[in-house]
């Protein structure tokens, strides 16, 4: 079963001192690293949030507040701080993460009019990023999961996985969640679980 590593979105924005640091972020980057060298993937990817500057989830882009949600395109739209802007240090990937093993990059959120949590499709489902095309050319079964943040990209990543077929597993060490509320990360573990992923402690 050939199998795939996915890192979700370790850049300087979620990691410490970032636009949208999530706590204890820089501490997965080792855990990452060491598996990335002791384990055997016939891929590893990288994510990367790539936001215009023009990004519609961004608060400052519709006069709001970060924190408030409002609709857009008939779809709940949380109002975030300006982060991982295209082309920008916030945006880059976090320089302890080593990045000579992976062999491809999936850039999401893109456009301007859709949020992406997922590596696999925006959140309106309207625009694939071609990850799964990706995983299917190079007969990809079992993907496992680490990075940022656990209740949002992450566990979003995991579940699309999960829907498209791969055998999916997260490594807990290997991702941190932001917990706005104290249960966020705890109700995201269950979701994946409820969704068919493998959580490796």
């Amino acid at each position: 079963m050939k199998k795939a590593l996915i890192v979700v979105d370790v850049q300087n924005d979620f990691c410490e001192g970032g636009a949208l640091a999530v706590p204890e972020a820089n501490q997965i980057i080792p855990y990452i690293n060491l598996i990335m060298k002791e384990n055997h993937y016939d891929q590893i990817v990288l994510t990367q949030n790539w936001h215009p500057a023009d990004h519609k989830a961004f608060a400052s882009n519709n006069g709001r507040k970060v924190g408030e949600t409002i609709t857009r395109n008939g779809a709940p739209q949380f109002m975030w701080p300006d982060h991982c802007v295209q082309n920008t240090f916030g945006a880059e990937f976090h320089p302890d993460l080593e990045l000579d093993r992976a062999a491809h990059i999936i850039q999401k959120g893109k456009n301007p009019e859709f949020d992406s949590y997922s590596a696999f499709q925006d959140n309106n489902h309207f625009m694939k990023t071609g990850l799964d095309d990706f995983l299917k050319f190079h007969e990809i079964q079992l993907v496992e999961i680490v990075g940022l943040a656990m209740e949002y990209s992450v566990k979003n990543t995991c579940i699309d996985a999960a829907r498209n077929g791969y055998v999916t597993c997260l490594h807990f060490n290997g991702t941190k969640a932001v917990n706005a509320k104290p249960e966020n990360g705890r109700d995201a573990i269950y979701q994946m679980i409820e969704n068919s992923v493998t959580i490796l402690g």
